[in-house]
């Protein structure tokens, strides 16, 4: 095992992880420095979310995962889901995960009350931030979850996850299912969601605005990662442009 590097938020080498007995990540090693977007690119099926729910501690059964994770400079082994919320780790999963019949404002309160819980009297005090970042959400704060667009729901998990105060926020496709031009703000926020400070592990299948927006990238493929560098020279990579870019490029 090597020793976890001091200005990393998030340190992983070697990493396995799997549902039962099938293993669909095999020897993942990246890292998430203080004030970077870091996105994992790859196809459908390439163990992108597996990665995702294993840092997060929330795979069935452990998932059976062995390889070190370390956060903040500790290492992450049996540490349960809930204590690393508490630590400063939030996950937006794919599917959004919001409470459809609760007023929008009530649903970012849930974001807090892990900070609730342990006593903190300013527990929604991101409430003016996630505003400032998400107007929208504040002309809708009466509104039912359920009566969001899908881009409002987005953005409504993404500022759930930030009442927390999380020190890295790790975001599953959230271009998902949204229309381009809606794809183009979620990704302008989250630009703006790493310059409040917060560490961002972004996993995306839209190549083309992932690299745009992250310092590094990592290319995963079949549960293994093939390729790494800085978002700007991988996006220039002949591999990835033919592979990931080569469509979007033709068409526009």
């Amino acid at each position: 095992m090597r020793e976890p590097t001091s200005t990393a938020v998030l340190d992983v080498a070697g990493l396995h992880a799997g549902y039962g007995k099938v293993e669909a990540l095999h020897g993942a090693t990246l890292r998430v420095d203080a004030g970077q977007i870091v996105t994992v690119i790859g196809p459908n099926g390439a163990g992108k979310s597996t990665l995702l729910n294993a840092l997060a501690g929330a795979l069935p059964g452990g998932g059976n995962q062995h390889g070190q994770v370390c956060f903040l400079g500790e290492d992450l082994h049996g540490v349960a889901i809930e204590a690393r919320v508490a630590r400063g780790m939030c996950l937006v999963p794919e599917k959004r995960e919001l409470f459809a019949t609760m007023s929008v404002e009530d649903n970012l309160l849930l974001g807090s009350y892990r900070r609730y819980r342990a006593g903190e009297k300013n527990h929604a005090d991101q409430m003016p931030v996630v505003f400032d970042l998400f107007p929208r959400l504040r002309e809708r704060r009466r509104q039912e979850a359920g009566t969001l667009s899908g881009g409002e729901r987005q953005m409504l998990a993404l500022g759930r996850a930030l009442m927390a105060k999380p020190q890295l926020l790790m975001l599953d496709e959230p271009s998902l299912g949204l229309a381009p031009l809606i794809v183009k703000e979620i990704f302008h926020i989250i630009v703006r969601l790493k310059q409040t400070g917060v560490a961002i592990l972004l996993v995306e299948q839209n190549a083309r605005a992932a690299l745009q927006v992250a310092d590094h990238a990592y290319v995963l493929e079949t549960g293994e990662i093939v390729l790494q560098g800085p978002a700007a020279e991988l996006a220039h990579d002949p591999k990835v442009v033919e592979t990931y870019l080569g469509l979007a490029k033709k068409h526009g």
